[in-house]
């Protein structure tokens, strides 16, 4: 993987694994009965960016690898639920319009991460040859 884009990908992953790990504890703690399971994502959704930001910084591309893929499937999901049927989230997840409320990062992270995960694999294969 290129070290430059490892080194904004640890960096951004860990902003939003702060920033998802503050929102989820407050929400858990403060009413956590008013939305269970829209906390209950946000709270999986930060467990998601501290586990990628420390397989990216201890060199786990696998581990990167698969976690990014559940992120962007999460995403996806919960993004479109939103869209079909508001009432299915009752509060705000992370994810919740694709990551709007984060500037649409949540969308856009998993996606550069592949990039470069796969890139980087595709890259070593190829010098294997």
């Amino acid at each position: 993987m290129n070290p430059v884009a490892r080194i904004i990908l640890i960096v951004v992953y860990s902003i939003l694994g702060l920033a998802a790990t503050g929102r989820a504890t407050v929400q858990i703690m403060e009413k956590f009965s008013e939305a269970p399971v829209a906390y209950t994502v946000s709270a999986i959704s930060a467990v998601l960016y501290v586990v990628i930001a420390v397989a990216l910084w201890r060199g786990w591309e696998r581990v990167a690898l698969v976690g990014s893929s559940l992120e962007l499937a999460g995403v996806l999901l919960v993004g479109t639920l939103g869209y079909l049927d508001a009432d299915l989230w009752p509060d705000e997840t992370v994810w919740t319009g694709y990551g709007s409320g984060y500037g649409w990062v949540p969308l856009l992270l998993p996606l550069v991460a592949l990039y470069f995960l796969l890139k980087g694999r595709q890259r070593r294969a190829a010098t294997n040859l």
